[in-house]
């Protein structure tokens, strides 16, 4: 079983990607939104070093016992403000909980990380942040896909004359945002969609195989 994870908006191009590996994988999968559940982040309680659990109660238990249980892990988020969205920051630092007194609850699950930047920075941030939490959980990175996303300023309503927006910036005063303007979504981005499938394949493949060894 892949578990799927977006920490995007509900139907925003993370989201995009993340299904898109997940389908083209052809294993048995969840998908799931984190948008709009609610999911604190970590509180430094550590009630959770006697057994792994974290004990605060909110949407992050659920999820959290499926991964437990999960054969892999697909986990994508987007760059908001210069790094990895709050939601996306919350839900991983939660799995904290894993690593205790030697025990790491998640040691050897295949994951992939998907990451969504803005197509100005320079630094992909969000797959940095997510490939150092897998790592210390002890998780075997198959792959990663990054894609290109888009700035809130194409539909906060004011970006065509906002002079300190990413619209002005990329294309000047306009009176109106067309089509056009946008970045490219998911689905015209040849090379990420090339990418998605491909890990998709590939994460599928490895767990057959892992089936078959076992």
């Amino acid at each position: 079983m892949i578990i799927g994870i977006s920490a995007g908006r509900k139907e925003g191009v993370t989201s995009s990607v993340v299904k898109e590996i997940l389908e083209c994988s052809d294993e048995e999968y969840e998908y799931i939104s984190l948008s709009g559940k609610k999911i604190n982040g970590c509180i430094g309680c550590v009630r959770c070093a006697t057994d792994n659990i974290c004990k605060q109660m909110d949407d992050w238990n659920e999820i959290a016992s499926k991964l437990l249980k999960a054969d892999a892990i697909v986990f994508g988020a987007p760059n908001y403000g210069g790094t990895i969205n709050a939601l996306g920051h919350a839900f991983l630092e939660r799995m904290f909980c894993f690593r205790h007194r030697e025990v790491f609850s998640l040691a050897g699950k295949l994951a992939v990380i998907v990451s969504v930047e803005y197509a100005r920075e320079k630094e992909n941030t969000v797959h940095n942040f997510i490939k150092k939490v897998f790592d210390t959980q002890m998780m075997a990175i198959v792959e990663s896909v990054a894609s290109i996303g888009y700035s809130q300023c194409y539909t906060c309503g004011f970006g065509g004359n906002c002079g300190v927006g990413n619209v002005v910036r990329d294309h000047g005063f306009i009176n109106e945002i067309k089509d056009e303007h946008y970045p490219p979504h998911f689905r015209d981005q040849t090379e990420a969609v090339f990418e998605a499938h491909r890990v998709g394949k590939l994460l599928g493949s490895i767990l057959k195989n892992r089936k078959t060894l076992s």
